[in-house]
């Protein structure tokens, strides 16, 4: 049976993936848009040139990443994670290469595009807008006698700054948010242990120098039995007690759709941003039994995921 979606792919075509830094939920987010476009046609090796380059967590490296990739011209480039888009968006200049971004917060607020229905030029994508008031209605479910939230951040990503000042909107009166910033993932354990000294809880947003260091932030705040939350709810399965939202290989998914229209020859500018409208409640019991934490039977029935390890 004939089928359109094919004719497009039958020449190969040229994507190029820059990602920030490799932590679960970026990765999740690359194989998604991988997958997708897979099961569209665009097989890597055979209709479709996949570049992929991390900037391990470095800006300097990312700018360089950003330039590499204009100078090649591929047919798409998808940047995943707000720095990695800031980075490319600004090195652009007069080049028209479309862009498309994944796993990004506040897209208005990383001045990637000025309009989220219309963006225009040649830039989209897919933000992973977290659900920071259900997310602070969880925390308060499961420990009510937060007092104290600490939250590990790195001042220079736009993300987490947007985040923590939505966190602050969201809490009652009662409860006070103790900030600690980290700039770069080997200060992150030091940090913890400060904050862990004078919270109830610590929360790790949509960070991706904290995330990947979350190893280390763990095992600090287990020994001195503290909970985390985390708006990403993947790293639920990390250790990370609970949260409640979208996942990333949905973004991924998300992103891989946009993708494949644009290499079927749509303008990426006429693309809205979208996000992932799934979202479920993820709940760690391992690390729960750890801090004698008691999850009600009420979470437990609404918990699509429960991770023992």
């Amino acid at each position: 049976m004939f089928n359109p979606q094919f004719v497009y792919a039958s020449a190969q075509k040229t994507i190029a993936i820059t990602q920030i830094v490799e932590h679960p939920s970026l990765d999740a987010t690359r194989l998604g848009l991988l997958k997708t476009l897979e099961e569209s046609g665009f097989k890597e090796g055979d209709t479709l040139r996949v570049i992929y380059e991390n900037a391990q967590g470095n800006i300097t490296t990312a700018v360089q990443i950003a330039q590499k990739f204009i100078a090649l011209k591929p047919d798409v480039i998808i940047a995943i994670a707000t720095p990695s888009a800031q980075t490319i968006v600004s090195s652009m200049k007069d080049e028209k290469i479309p862009v498309i971004f994944a796993a990004v917060s506040d897209p208005l607020g990383a001045r990637l595009i000025s309009n989220l229905e219309k963006p225009g030029g040649n830039v989209s994508g897919v933000t992973d807008g977290q659900p920071i008031n259900e997310q602070v209605q969880l925390m308060k479910s499961i420990l009510p006698e937060l007092k104290r939230i600490g939250v590990l951040y790195n001042p220079g990503e736009i993300n987490s700054i947007r985040i923590l000042e939505r966190l602050k909107k969201e809490v009652s009166t009662d409860i006070v948010i103790v900030e600690l910033a980290a700039s770069k993932s080997h200060e992150v354990k030091e940090v913890a242990q400060k904050l862990v000294q004078e919270v109830d809880a610590l929360y790790i947003p949509l960070d991706n120098t904290i995330v990947s260091a979350l190893p280390s932030v763990l095992k600090v705040a287990h020994k001195a039995k503290i909970p985390v939350f985390s708006t990403d709810p993947d790293l639920v399965k990390q250790g990370v007690l609970a949260s409640i939202g979208s996942n990333y290989t949905d973004v991924g998914e998300l992103t891989g759709m946009m993708c494949v229209k644009v290499l079927q020859g749509e303008n990426v500018g006429d693309m809205p941003v979208t996000m992932p409208k799934k979202k479920a409640l993820y709940l760690n019991l391992k690390t729960a039994k750890h801090l004698g934490i008691s999850f009600s039977e009420q979470l437990l029935k609404k918990a699509k995921y429960k991770f023992h390890s």
